[in-house]
């Protein structure tokens, strides 16, 4: 049976790469995918990776990973980081380690970015590594669920 860690990404990060790149970087979300993918299998790790614009298909994304029994879960939930408790409510339901992910530094930008509902339900939260933030998540989830380096 193999170990899964769901990766999901909120609106915009799918214009990763053109999307204020001076913010942002002009790796795009392949990119970000193929990273993920790569750091998961040093552990012997399956990813699944998403992005949606979608809300409510974000929450219906959690509630899979509840029921396939995702070993863990990295979120960017970018825009709704500040505005959903639909998403932390879903979130909470996890038994599994969920690590929130922001390529930015939220604590550097505007003030209504500093506050993060989906923290509320994270074991830790990367942010300001640019990408290198999920492969430091998956590693982080990694170690928490005893998976040994391949």
């Amino acid at each position: 049976m193999s170990q899964t860690i769901f990766v999901l990404n909120g609106p915009n990060l799918n214009l990763l790469g053109t999307r204020e790149p001076e913010k942002y970087g002009h790796s795009t979300l392949a990119d970000v995918e193929k990273l993920c993918r790569a750091t998961a299998a040093r552990f012997g790790l399956d990813v699944d990776f998403r992005q949606s614009n979608i809300e409510g298909e974000l929450v219906t994304w959690i509630q899979e990973a509840l029921a396939k029994k995702a070993v863990g879960l990295v979120i960017n939930p970018a825009g709704y980081t500040t505005t959903s408790i639909a998403i932390l409510d879903a979130l909470l339901m996890l038994k599994a380690p969920v690590i929130e992910v922001h390529i930015t530094n939220i604590h550097q930008r505007e003030e209504f970015r500093h506050h993060s509902y989906v923290s509320k339900a994270a074991k830790a939260v990367m942010a300001g590594f640019g990408i290198d933030g999920y492969a430091l998540a998956i590693t982080g989830i990694a170690g928490m669920i005893g998976a040994k380096e391949k």
